[in-house]
């Protein structure tokens, strides 16, 4: 659906110039919800423009949906871009129109019949959920409710590929899970390729099948994202998956109860897929003469299953202990001991 082969953009004044995309290749299959995340900077915001068109790349081929954005122009590039659809962190809209007409513009430009403009747009007010708000102009819309008016404005020409930068990163947690969870319906009933622009683990943990991450104008690191939580290998990325499996309150914890336990081993246990599901615990108990105490745990889900970390104390025999962090690690649970 697309693909980047060797794409580079540098942006040149007079002083000196920026390459804010560097030797990129990237495949994102049809169908598929895509993440690229990084810090400020790191280049996503270019890389997302180069996408439908409004960046051309210095080096390299782009293509999209069937359509080769680095060679068309004109009309044909216009009509490309109806198949590559966009939404944004501050919504876009147009203030001194309503909710219905605001997703009947991009329908008006297209010259699509006023009787054709007015069902479509019903449709798409139910499927992003604003029935009843079909005339409130976007002063009298929540942050959600104006994403979701860019979000079926967005759908109205019946695009391929939905772009979407930093869509979230306005909104409150609740509101930003509940327009992921409709990015997730979207994805599913319409087939489409979402591709989604973030600094923000939680978004990619929650939807995506898969990720790059990107720093310095290059990709650094991509996979699915359960393989990326569970073996992260670039330092950004380990930065960035901590956000999510280890908040800066749980290391303050442990720090300090690391400091506490003159005795025994502190484990970190990660559990990837099934093995989070398992009653490893009780099982470690029943076969080990340990004492387990759980000091901390969080399990999140993401699309292609649940990730979940652990922080547990074993004390016993050194022997004893050894027994059971091997027993662990035989079960496909990864064990980092903290401390001796």
């Amino acid at each position: 659906m697309i693909t980047l082969k060797n794409v580079s953009k540098i942006y040149k004044t007079k002083a000196n110039s920026v390459t804010a995309v560097n030797d990129i290749d990237l495949e994102i299959n049809e169908g598929e919800i895509f993440g690229i995340i990084g810090y400020s900077g790191a280049g996503k915001s270019s890389l997302i423009r180069l996408l439908n068109g409004l960046e051309t790349p210095t080096e390299g081929e782009i293509s999209v949906a069937g359509h080769n954005i680095t060679s068309v122009k004109g009309k044909a590039l216009r009509d490309a871009r109806k198949e590559i659809s966009m939404i944004f962190q501050h919504f876009n809209l147009l203030w001194s129109r309503t909710v219905r007409e605001n997703i009947s513009f991009p329908l008006e430009i297209a010259k699509v019949p006023k009787t054709k403009r007015d069902e479509r747009v019903t449709e798409l007010i139910k499927l992003v959920g604003l029935e009843g708000r079909e005339d409130a102009y976007p002063s009298q819309l929540s942050g959600g409710q104006k994403q979701r008016v860019g979000i079926a404005r967005a759908l109205a020409n019946n695009p391929k590929v939905l772009l979407c930068d930093e869509a979230t990163s306005a909104l409150d947690p609740q509101t930003t899970d509940s327009i992921l969870d409709l990015l997730v319906d979207i994805n599913e009933r319409l087939g489409l390729t979402i591709v989604l622009i973030t600094h923000e683990m939680h978004v990619i943990r929650k939807i995506c099948h898969r990720v790059a991450v990107m720093e310095n104008g290059e990709i650094v690191e991509q996979g699915r994202v359960l393989d990326v939580f569970k073996k992260p290998q670039a330092q950004i990325t380990k930065i960035f998956v901590q956000q999510v499996t280890e908040p800066e309150e749980t290391r303050e914890t442990i720090e300090h109860l690391l400091e506490q336990y003159s005795s025994g081993k502190v484990v970190q246990l990660t559990f990837v897929g099934k093995a989070a599901e398992t009653p490893l615990i009780t099982d470690v108990i029943r076969n080990f003469k340990v004492s387990v105490t759980i000091i901390q745990g969080k399990i999140s889900q993401t699309q292609s299953g649940s990730y979940g970390t652990l922080f547990i104390h074993l004390n016993g025999e050194s022997s004893e202990i050894e027994k059971a962090i091997q027993y662990i690690r035989e079960q496909q649970v990864e064990a980092e001991v903290l401390s001796e």
